[in-house]
């Protein structure tokens, strides 16, 4: 775990992402209260936490369970203004003991794996209000069929993936209101991977001869080169729903 977080430390984000793809999901929803309490899971370092502040005039209560991120959050929230409307809440996705229908918007960026998608959506709706908004991404197939290759990476390293359609009729047998769903441009997976990919190749100069840390770094790389070959079969899906 210690390479791991030396591997993530201080990056711009921890999932693929962008800033476009945020607004892009909030302007999908309508009829928000003028101040809105959203709680944004397994936030990182927070870089769809800033950008949903500078979008809503409410407040974001933003959790994960490893300080270093929520510190880092912190940092730039205070650079970029928005300090004052953030609040940090260092907590496991597992544990949390909100009241029901506290939130607006429930937004999670690429986490919601670590709980289970369905299992998610289905818990996670006990904190929305009626009406209220469910705001994630997932890693789901593209194409229906895709490469042994690609098909043995993700079903190893995520074994619950669907393809975009089964997540959607999760999302219909939870009885929320699809609102929209829309896969993440290329260029929201090289803002992750590009730094991130810096990072590795700075790393493996450091551990040569480190066989346990070059393991983690070559399985780290190897991810990249698997979007690199194979990124029409997956993507990084947002899905937009409504209790």
């Amino acid at each position: 775990m210690d390479i791991f977080f030396e591997i993530h430390k201080n990056l711009p984000r921890e999932s693929p992402g962008n800033n476009e793809a945020t607004r892009k999901a909030y302007s999908s929803l309508k009829e928000l209260p003028p101040n809105p309490l959203i709680l944004d899971i397994g936030c990182g370092p927070g870089m769809q936490t800033i950008e949903l502040a500078k979008l809503s005039d409410g407040k974001i209560f933003a959790l994960d369970n490893h300080p270093p991120f929520l510190k880092d959050l912190m940092r730039r929230a205070k650079m970029e203004g928005m300090l004052n409307k953030i609040e940090i809440i260092n907590c496991s996705m597992f544990n949390m003991n909100f009241e029901k229908n506290s939130f607006d918007i429930i937004w999670s960026e690429s986490a919601i794996y670590i709980y289970g998608f369905e299992q998610g959506l289905k818990d996670w709706q006990n904190f929305l209000k009626d009406n209220g908004y469910i705001v994630v991404s997932e890693i789901s197939w593209i194409k229906e069929h895709p490469p042994q290759e690609i098909k043995e990476f993700w079903n190893k390293a995520y074994p619950y993936i669907k393809i975009i359609k089964e997540n959607l009729q999760v999302i219909k047998n939870l009885n929320y209101k699809k609102v929209d769903h829309f896969i993440l441009p290329d260029s929201g997976w090289w803002e992750y991977y590009g730094p991130l990919e810096n990072r590795i190749s700075l790393l493996k100069e450091k551990y040569d001869g480190n066989e346990e840390a070059m393991k983690t770094l070559e399985e780290e790389l190897k991810e990249i080169n698997m979007y690199r070959k194979y990124s029409e079969y997956y993507g990084n899906v947002y899905y937009i729903m409504q209790k």
